[in-house]
């Protein structure tokens, strides 16, 4: 499937998954509060598909499927028979009101539950959190290549892009954080990353490259692409050969070649690259070449590239069996939430660039078919920070969403009355002008992406 095309389908099926699961859980919780629901759309505009259930209620699936609603019986919006006048959402007492409006949220909040419950139980593939290279700050936290993450402050970091995510989340406080590492000689080690020392101007979107953490799988394997004619390993070195040692260091990748082979020429003379080759291995003689560097400086080569790497395959799993997936996904659940709540707190404040934080249809098209091209597990991971972002957005005391009608009800519940209908428009007004800020605002950070 091309990457536009999929990327509008992976959209039309998150909205889908989402939206339905969201207007059901008002749909449910109004039903059991004695609401009449008249009809319950999935999507806008000209239904293409309807179905009149029992219970009285229309079904109906719409063209445009950006959403959907639940309509119910309402004196405000309608003549009600009077037979059926005990039917009505406005004549329910404020508390249940407030059940089927809060209902929405809470069940996309549910649903994140389940999907990272399923998440776990198939098993997500990711990389294993194993430093490749350490630089900078890392370096100076006394980070090595092979040490293994096993912990960011208080949350367990089992594949990289958990570590990926604690040190991002970490990096926005520029406080040091403690970490719990293993060397590859299994001997368990306390550092302390330094994060107050990144740059104020370094956001969230290059943090980890200012920690100077490099994982082993973005490493480029010490394998022979193309061989310069009339270089050093012209005729000794071929296409395919993999290096794996320089007169007698070992060598994993090809970043460990340049620091080898200038030590072998500073020192003059010829020396041994030991290689594998059809399976076999090979120990041949090469004197290293000096030439000037573009800053003037010798430098000593060999006359070679490394070969296309490639994706790495996959070395670790996400995986719990399903009992013990269960209070992980909560867990999960409990800390998607709060990293939301905070980024749209820091957003406000000006900490978090408001154009990482608020996305457009098409950033979120585009993620959607990336997740969905990595394997269902990551999907699943998707939707569930989807249907948490969209639990939270509709939370917002924002007339219009179904915080800004939690609000009403909660005046009405201290006031004892409801709220004015002029001061209800007003707020209408007010929410329909916030909303349609946000998208524009979405929107203006999509095309920001697109040509940036």
């Amino acid at each position: 499937m091309g990457s536009v095309l999929g990327s509008i389908w992976w959209l039309l099926v998150a909205l889908g998954v989402l939206v339905t699961f969201h207007e059901f859980g008002h749909f449910w919780v109004a039903r059991r509060c004695g609401v009449k629901v008249l009809r319950f759309s999935i999507g806008f505009g000209k239904p293409l598909w309807r179905w009149h259930g029992k219970d009285g209620t229309e079904y109906v699936i719409a063209a445009l499927p950006l959403g959907g609603y639940v309509r119910m019986l309402d004196e405000r919006e309608g003549d009600v028979p009077a037979a059926e006048a005990h039917l009505a959402f406005n004549r329910k007492p404020v508390w249940q009101r407030m059940a089927i409006v809060a209902a929405g949220p809470l069940a996309n909040l549910l649903l994140a539950f389940l999907l990272l419950w399923g998440m776990l139980v198939i098993g997500r593939p990711d990389y294993a959190p194993v430093v490749g290279q350490a630089h900078a700050i890392a370096a100076e936290a006394g980070l090595q290549p092979g040490d293994r993450v096993l912990r960011v402050g208080e949350r367990a970091t089992p594949t990289w892009s958990e570590l990926q995510m604690a040190l991002v989340v970490a990096a926005l406080d520029r406080q040091p954080v403690p970490l719990e590492i293993r060397r590859a000689d299994g001997q368990d080690l306390r550092r302390t990353l330094p994060l107050q020392r990144i740059p104020p101007q370094v956001d969230e979107l290059h943090a980890l490259g200012a920690i100077g953490l490099v994982p082993r799988h973005l490493l480029v394997p010490a394998v022979v692409g193309r061989v310069r004619e009339g270089s050093p390993a012209w005729g000794v070195l071929a296409e395919g050969d993999r290096i794996t040692a320089i007169d007698g260091h070992p060598v994993t990748t090809f970043e460990d070649i340049a620091p080898l082979v200038r030590a072998l020429g500073e020192r003059g003379g010829a020396g041994m690259v030991e290689v594998e080759r059809d399976g076999e291995r090979l120990a041949l003689e090469l004197t290293p070449q000096r030439t000037d560097g573009r800053d003037g400086r010798p430098q000593w080569i060999l006359g070679i590239t490394n070969a296309p790497a490639g994706t790495p395959p996959r070395d670790a799993v996400l995986r719990l069996s399903p009992l013990p997936a269960i209070p992980a996904a909560v867990r999960e659940t409990g800390f998607q939430v709060r990293q939301l709540v905070d980024m749209l707190g820091r957003a406000v404040s000006g900490q978090v660039a408001v154009e990482n934080t608020v996305s457009g249809p098409i950033t979120i098209a585009r993620a959607a078919n990336d997740f969905a091209a990595r394997g269902p597990a990551w999907f699943l991971n998707f939707l569930a920070l989807l249907s948490v972002s969209l639990a939270l957005i509709n939370l917002l005391p924002i007339p219009v969403l179904d915080g800004g009608h939690l609000l009403y009800y909660l005046i009405e519940l201290v006031t004892r009355r409801p709220l004015g209908e002029r001061a209800m428009a007003v707020g209408q007004y007010i929410g329909l002008a916030l909303v349609a800020g946000l998208m524009g605002l979405a929107f203006y950070n999509d095309i920001l992406h697109l040509v940036s």
